[in-house]
């Protein structure tokens, strides 16, 4: 399995899925994008769920090996998570899916943010509410992925949480098309290897007739 070959893949229309596609099979061979402490870093910069500045402190004040543990944590959140998205896509979550979400509940509380009144151009006073992370540890890199997954699960239909229909891509995404019919990771991808199946398919047909 290769490390990071190509930019990490960002489709899913949700942070919390997007992580789900940390790791993925978007042509034939599985790619991981979070194998190691780096590939962590970088696809927590790619996703622009962590700031610049604490990215660059973390890779020259926190030892490779010690990144190397929390990715390897960020992949087993990851593949739990995957279990229960795959086991419910398709239909509206409930409170009885609460218990099973309690790994998510015992990290959040370990989350370090607190409330500042910050400078907001777009608010009439110049002034606005908003939330702050300190990052004291590595470990704390795990909180804005564990808040996308949370959010995930308050804030979106599950109804229209679906897989690729490629006969080969694992990618998951959440379907906020008018009429909900999207059916691929994307038709650059999919959707197009779909046509050229589906047209050489009907040349076959055609010259069998």
């Amino acid at each position: 399995m290769d490390y990071r070959p190509m930019p990490a893949i960002f489709v899913a229309d949700a942070p919390g899925l997007d992580f789900l596609n940390s790791i993925a099979t978007p042509v034939d061979e599985p790619v991981e994008w979070i194998g190691d402490g780096e590939g962590l870093l970088s696809w927590l910069e790619q996703a622009q769920l962590v700031p610049a500045d604490v990215l660059a402190s973390m890779r020259s004040h926190i030892a490779p090996a010690e990144l190397d543990e929390v990715a390897a944590k960020a992949r087993g959140l990851r593949e739990w998570f995957r279990a229960f998205v795959r086991k419910r896509k398709g239909r509206p979550l409930s409170a009885k899916d609460l218990a099973e979400l309690e790994p998510l509940n015992a990290v959040l509380q370990r989350d370090e943010q607190h409330a500042v009144i910050v400078a907001d151009a777009n608010a009439s006073s110049g002034l606005a509410f908003g939330m702050q992370r300190r990052w004291p540890t590595a470990e704390s890199l795990l909180m804005p992925i564990v808040e996308a997954l949370a959010k995930l699960v308050c804030e979106e239909d599950f109804t229209y949480v679906k897989a690729c229909e490629g006969p080969k891509c694992t990618l998951l995404f959440a379907d906020h098309t008018r009429g909900h019919a999207r059916r691929w990771c994307s038709m650059a991808a999919c959707g197009n290897r779909a046509k050229v199946a589906a047209h050489r398919a009907r040349l076959k047909e055609e010259k069998g007739a």
